[in-house]
Parts: structure tokens; sequence; C-alpha cells
């Protein structure tokens, strides 16, 4: 009876495809639901994996509550990594692990799941989102499957994408810094700083702290140059007490003294004036 059913539905299916797709509509249109399914696997084991998906997906109704069903989900999936359509395969990887927690391919569909992200994610100069959530789905398979093969090659990915991160949060504030924005730029590159302590750009990013304090003070109207030259000066202090033997350090020297210059000149007049 159940095969009966399974033969009335590959039919039902058939009469859906339309007319062009030469053998693989041949196949669907066979009413025989074996024949879809082991020439789909045919097509999977050699790699071809549009045929196979095409097939596979032809099927997938007509075996829901059988104990194919997993199977299917799982190879079509796959069919659509392989393609790297990865928005596809991350859509049913996710429905797959939600579905099925209990299949013997949940591992591996978790591991393409995180790895769509990761395929997705774009250079650093673009926007990180699809990186963060790359890195999430990376470390929550770390943290599942510990034992892994996989966990080597898997940490490297989340250092590749942590390092897109810096390199994003670098980007963004030191744009800021070249057009000029000063004040900007100091709020950017103090968040990066914040966001990732440990960034290979901190170096970097403390010295175009200092040197927009600076240029930020030099640039202001007189009201205004006094507190902006101290805080440029704590942002000096702070750099050279971190990176006493920065190459940046001979350029920060000159600009501080110039700045102390400028502050004692500035006492000094406002003394005189008291008087």
């Amino acid at each position: 009876m159940k095969r009966a059913k399974l033969y009335a539905a590959c039919g039902a299916v058939a009469l859906l495809i339309p007319a062009g797709c030469g053998g693989l509509t041949g196949i669907l249109r066979s009413g025989d639901p074996e024949l879809v399914y082991d020439k789909a696997l045919e097509y999977y084991d050699a790699g071809k994996w549009s045929r196979a998906s095409t097939l596979f997906e032809g099927i997938g109704n007509i075996y829901n509550g059988t104990p194919r069903e997993d199977s299917i989900a799982f190879f079509n999936a796959r069919c659509k990594f392989k393609v790297h359509d990865y928005n596809t395969a991350a859509e049913l990887l996710d429905q797959f692990r939600r579905r099925y927690g209990r299949s013997v391919f949940i591992e591996d569909a978790e591991g393409m799941y995180a790895l769509c992200f990761y395929h997705i994610a774009p250079a650093p100069t673009r926007d990180q989102t699809m990186t963060g959530r790359a890195r999430v789905a990376i470390n929550e398979f770390i943290s599942r499957y510990p034992q892994s093969e996989r966990v080597p090659a898997f940490r490297e990915i989340d250092a590749e994408l942590l390092q897109r991160q810096y390199d994003k949060a670098y980007y963004n504030a030191y744009t800021y810094y070249k057009i000029g924005r000063y004040k900007s730029a100091i709020v950017a590159l103090r968040n990066a700083l914040k966001e990732y302590p440990e960034s290979n750009h901190r170096e970097e990013i403390m010295y175009l702290i200092a040197l927009s304090g600076y240029k930020l003070a030099d640039n202001s109207v007189s009201d205004k140059q006094t507190d902006r030259y101290l805080s440029a000066l704590d942002s000096y202090y702070s750099f050279v007490e971190e990176y006493p033997e920065s190459t940046h350090r001979k350029e920060l020297d000159r600009l501080t003294q110039h700045a102390k210059d400028y502050l004692a000149k500035n006492a000094k007049e406002e003394n005189t004036a008291i008087e």
C-alpha cells in the first residue's frame, strides 16, 4: 500500500514538471520514486550536483515520514552547497538542523551551515554583519563538537574572520581621519579599540588617536584649543606608555612639543592678563 502511494505521489509530481528538461524530466515522469531516488544518488556520487538536486527536490515531499526523509533533505542541501549556492544551502541546512536534530547527518549539516556563512561573508571593506554570523555559527559548532576533526580548520577560519572584523573597524575609523574629520575619527578609533582590544592594528589606532587629537586642536578656534591640546597630550602619553619604541614616536614627540609650547605660552598670557 505504501509503495502504491509513493508511485501515485510521484506521478502527481511528474505532471508539474515542465517539458524540455531532457533525461531528468523522463526520470521524474516515470512514476517510479525508487528510480528517481536511485538516479539522484547516482548523480550525487558522480558529483553532478545540479542534476542530483533536481531529482531530490522532485521526490522530497514523497518521502516525508519515511526513513529517507532526512537523507534526501541533507543530500539536497549539500548539492546546493557544492554548486556554491550558499544562501539556499544555509536556509536548507538551518531547516535540517532544526527538524532532524538526531539525524546521523547532523554534525555534517551544522558544519556546512557554518561554512555557508564563511563563504558568504564579504571582504573587510564591506559590511561585516555576515562575518559576525559566520563566527557565531563556527564557534557554536566547535562548542557542540569539540572532538570533531574539523575543529582545527574551523579555528583557523574563525581567526581569519576575526581579522576581517579587526580590519573593518580600523578602515572605518581611518576613513574619518583621511577626510579630515578628526573629532569623528577619534570617536571611531576609540570604539574600535573598545570592541577589539586585541586587534593587530592597535598600535596604529592609538597613533591615529594621538595624531587626530593634535590636528583637531591645531585646527580649532582659540577658545577650544587649550582643552583639545590637553586631551591630545593624554593620548600621546597613553601611546608612549604602551609603545615607547614605536616608529611613530619621533613624529608624535615633535607634535607634542608644539602642543606643550602652545599651552605654556597660553598660560603665560593668561597670567599676564590677570596681573
